[in-house]
């Protein structure tokens, strides 16, 4: 009955070792099952890396302006001149992007006179993919209407305005003028394949009013543009998406499995427990245990593989003996150690249990002032197996020296 005991014993200790479940009273803690419910929103969710989803545009089309116009006899249609586009950007997500867009063309306009002069524009543009945010993500979306607003700078020169000239600081008119505008417009793209799209897009551009080199007259001057092209797509136009949902069975199937290892620890912690309520009274004296003098000793001490050191675990056990040997003053013990029989030879595992043998007794006699004359070591190597499974041998175990 005893020796199933200890294997009950051995076996849980052995299991709830790497848990360091064991402290120096032997107790047993387990953990209650924490549930946590959390609602995770079952979408895709887009993003794009740093190199992903570049593009370059080029396009040409019309300018208009809206400037002053006093000539009464003049021609509407000379108002309309070309205008090229150049621009390049990122798509951050399928919903939002921006870039950097630049016009260059020349400006007509009738105040008193006809008047022409030639620009340059740059703009930094925030990009809205309205079909998109509004009827969900799809790259293969065949047409998108796309909003941007921007802000500006803009270079004009050439002038050839008589009736519109600002004079300088020399008094001299000037022969240029540096502009911001602030613009907003709206984009029609076409995709035409993973890496081609075709755009036609209108900007409305505000400026003060010297953009025409004129400061009187219309408070606020504006130029329309719109220009069509293609879209060169670098590298393809996509987003990498992940849905949480889709890792929810594997978060599910590992909480499982911490479930089952609670479970079996708490099954060990109780199987231990209720092997040990079999066991005689501890050797240490307690007011509920007055006969702990006539206890028999009982305590081992237990080993890592191919390992002569003490494990802080084991202290409570080499300790038990001290305190039994102090009840029981008249008696002497042996110290007994053993090995398993995967370490080495028979020759290593004999020295093997003599230094475990030997780590107990130097414990015993520093740490606790045993008298080193009633104890006594014996190394039993794994010749001798006190248990049946092998792993179990990485032992010390006590005896009274009768």
């Amino acid at each position: 009955m005893k020796k199933n005991v200890f294997l009950i014993i051995a076996a849980c200790g052995g299991i709830l070792l790497p848990a360091n479940v064991a402290d120096a009273q032997e107790t047993v803690i387990v953990e209650e099952d924490l549930v946590v419910t959390e609602t995770v929103p079952c979408k895709d969710h887009y993003y794009s890396t740093w190199k992903d989803n570049w593009f370059m545009q080029l396009g040409a089309g019309i300018n208009a302006p809206f400037l002053e116009n006093h000539l009464i006899d003049g021609d509407a249609g000379h108002h309309l001149t070309a205008a090229y586009n150049l621009g390049f950007g990122k798509w951050m997500s399928p919903y939002l992007g921006w870039r950097i867009s630049m016009l260059y063309g020349a400006i007509h306009w009738d105040n008193n006179v006809y008047s022409k002069a030639k620009y340059a524009n740059t703009n930094f543009d925030l990009m809205w993919d309205m079909f998109n945010s509004l009827g969900g993500a799809n790259p293969g979306r065949v047409f998108s209407i796309v909003p941007f607003v921007g802000l500006g700078g803009t270079f004009a020169w050439d002038f050839d305005a008589p009736s519109s000239v600002i004079v300088g600081k020399h008094g001299k008119a000037k022969s240029n003028s540096w502009t911001l505008p602030v613009s907003a417009g709206l984009q029609m793209r076409f995709r035409l394949g993973k890496y081609v799209d075709f755009f036609a897009e209108g900007r409305a551009q505000f400026y003060g009013d010297n953009f025409n080199n004129c400061a009187y007259g219309e408070p606020v001057d504006v130029n329309i543009t719109a220009v069509g092209g293609f879209i060169i797509n670098f590298g393809g136009s996509g987003f990498r998406s992940y849905n949480p949902c889709n890792y929810l069975s594997y978060i599910d199937n590992l909480n499982g499995q911490v479930n089952e290892l609670r479970a079996a620890l708490a099954d060990c912690g109780n199987r231990l427990a209720a092997a040990e309520s079999q066991l005689p009274c501890p050797e240490v004296v307690t007011p509920d245990c007055p006969e702990v003098a006539a206890a028999p000793l009982m305590s081992t001490v237990r080993f890592s593989l191919n390992s002569a050191k003490v494990m802080p675990n084991e202290l409570v056990n080499v300790y038990n003996v001290a305190q039994w040997m102090k009840t029981n003053p008249e008696t002497s013990v042996v110290i007994k150690g053993y090995a398993d029989k995967d370490t080495g030879t028979s020759e290593y595992n004999k020295e093997l249990s003599r230094k475990r043998a030997e780590a107990v007794y130097n414990i015993l006699v520093n740490d606790y002032k045993v008298k080193a004359s009633r104890l006594s070591i014996q190394a039993e190597g794994s010749d001798t197996q006190p248990y049946d499974t092998n792993n179990w041998n990485r032992i010390v175990i006590f005896s009274q020296d009768k």
